[in-house]
């Protein structure tokens, strides 16, 4: 079982209707996997938008025209400021309804792994070259499979 930080808060926000959506329990669970063992506080917020404040929000951000799945924003602390935040991550309920249904996986458990790879990008964990991208899903699949779900990636 994943007990995940000792002190562990997730602000879980709804920018459009909950019903489908995963409860704030459970993104709390795959937050507190995501973290265990790698860090003993954490502060972070998590936000699910529909498809329009996705794209405004990947467009600001990544100036993509596009809604993507998800989107992390570690935090950035002043110099010498020792808080336990992370960070931000958004995920984007209709794209990540979309991708499920194209896959083939069932939707919770895309919402898990879009969640513990948001948290990694908190991290410092990236993809940006290929040994990279082995390393960070190796560590998705193991959280993944701790949690008693599939491989993403399969």
């Amino acid at each position: 079982m994943t007990r995940g930080p000792i002190q562990l808060d997730v602000a879980v926000s709804y920018g459009l209707p909950r019903k489908g959506l995963p409860s704030a329990v459970s993104f709390n669970r795959w937050v507190a996997a995501a973290l265990d063992g790698r860090i003993l506080r954490a502060d972070l917020a998590l936000r699910l938008v529909d498809e329009r404040e996705g794209r405004s929000l990947n467009h600001h951000y990544r100036g993509k025209p596009h809604a993507t799945n998800v989107l992390s924003f570690p935090a950035e602390l002043p110099k010498g400021v020792k808080l336990p935040l992370l960070g931000d991550i958004v995920l984007c309920a209709p794209v990540i309804a979309r991708e499920a249904r194209e896959q083939r996986k069932p939707l919770t458990a895309h919402y898990a792994h879009l969640t513990v790879h948001g948290v990694l990008h908190l991290l410092g964990f990236d993809h940006d070259d290929v040994r990279d991208a082995d390393a960070m899903e190796a560590i998705e699949r193991g959280i993944l499979a701790g949690l008693g779900l599939p491989d993403p990636y399969a």
